[in-house]
């Protein structure tokens, strides 16, 4: 039987095809190509439906077996334990800020302690960067009774935060186990090209704690072991697919839930409430139907290439750039701590604001776009996603050197 395109095993080595761009978005993103030549192929009669995924009811029996389908390949992907559920809602990665912290503190478990404790408990918070800071803002907009365990590192010369890289473990600021709810952290600060290792915040936290962590711009990329986290988050836009899906990965235990207590979910809209969405299979309204349908194709793609190629390949990526900003540090200017540079999502800057421009002017009339930094931080950034191919990385760096020869 031949493969669908997005389950080959070769993928999105073909360059340039289709009159295509290097595309370095930080998201949304680059997709994998055989993926959306078979959204192509199906665009208007999906598997001789006659009709497309986008006229589609979400309660036909073909639009159940594809969610489904999506659900059970990305357990398979991530070896996803059956004591979790895994979600397909809306609202992204800042939707779940809010979500999170709501639905934790509506779990039974979680107010159980608090009840023992006599006390709010405290929600514990790493500050790695801009979407983490974006985060703590939320929680503490609704009345969350918060304990920043970290807020980036002091800039020796000038005693400002920075977020560039992790303070030791040591310095972090964890409060007591017994007198926590959860501790949340971003996985990998999409803005400031700061990545966690795996497994760095699980290792540190006591394990009766749940670890809440947003993986909105890694997921997929390297293999996790689901199991050591309360619960996980990702907007799909960065690895797993379009925009207009978020992914959450949550222990059924942390759903259960005092229903004879209606202060439980007073303040939890149903649209962030995780249960609401466990208890209807992801849809207990339209859900955003053709996002969740390509998700799953991407999906079926990743379980192709396996998560410890994928892991590989960001490597290899990655490292290419980063060598060659290492070889001239003088001329590019890397930002963060090489014990925490991102494999996503790689900054820095040049000499001059003038020079940068010119980079990202020169580096368009080669067919590679969106590669300025983001407008909090400036200067350039590149993000290599699972679908970039490695030619990809290999022409950037290419023209790098390019660059550096001609304006250094």
């Amino acid at each position: 039987m031949t493969p669908s395109p997005a389950s080959a095993s070769a993928d999105n080595t073909s360059g340039l095809s289709h009159n295509r761009v290097w595309n370095f978005s930080a998201g949304p993103s680059v997709l994998p190509m055989s993926v959306l030549e078979e959204v192509q192929h199906d665009l208007l009669n999906y598997k001789g439906q006659g009709m497309s995924v986008l006229e589609m009811s979400h309660r036909s029996k073909v639009y159940g077996n594809i969610i489904s389908d999506a659900e059970a390949t990305l357990r398979r992907v991530l070896k996803v334990p059956d004591n979790y559920s895994v979600l397909f809602l809306q609202g992204g990665g800042t939707g779940e800020f809010a979500a999170s912290y709501l639905n934790l503190m509506a779990s039974k478990a979680v107010r159980e302690k608090q009840r023992k404790l006599g006390k709010p408990l405290v929600c514990d918070y790493l500050v790695t960067g801009g979407w983490s800071k974006s985060g703590l803002k939320e929680v503490k907009r609704l009345g969350a009774n918060t304990n920043v365990v970290l807020d980036g590192v002091k800039s020796a010369s000038t005693g400002e935060t920075t977020y560039n890289s992790l303070p030791p473990v040591s310095e972090w600021k964890l409060s007591k186990p017994e007198e926590t709810a959860y501790v949340y952290y971003c996985e990998n600060e999409t803005v400031h090209g700061v990545e966690t290792p795996a497994n760095y915040v699980v290792d540190a936290v006591d394990p009766s704690v749940p670890v809440i962590c947003d993986m909105s711009s890694n997921m997929l990329s390297r293999p996790v072991d689901v199991s050591r986290f309360g619960a996980i988050v990702a907007g799909a836009q960065k690895n797993m697919g379009p925009a207009g899906v978020s992914i959450v990965i949550v222990r059924k235990d942390l759903l259960e839930r005092d229903e004879s207590d209606p202060e439980v979910t007073r303040n939890l809209p149903s649209v962030l409430d995780w249960c609401y969405f466990d208890g209807a299979g992801s849809m207990p309204h339209t859900p955003p139907t053709f996002s969740i349908y390509v998700c799953g194709l991407v999906f079926k793609w990743a379980e192709a290439q396996g998560l410890e190629a994928l892991s590989k390949l960001r490597d290899e990526r990655s490292n290419m750039v980063y060598d060659e900003i290492d070889a001239h540090p003088e001329f590019f200017n890397g930002l963060v701590d090489k014990k925490y540079r991102s494999a996503m999502n790689l900054v820095f800057t040049l000499p001059t604001p003038e020079l940068e421009a010119k980079f990202i002017a020169e580096a368009a009339e080669r067919n590679m776009v969106q590669l300025k930094g983001h407008r909090s931080l400036g200067g350039i950034r590149i993000s290599l996603y699972n679908a970039m191919p490695i030619e990809g990385a290999k022409v950037f760096v290419d023209f790098m050197k390019e660059f550096y020869n001609k304006n250094h």
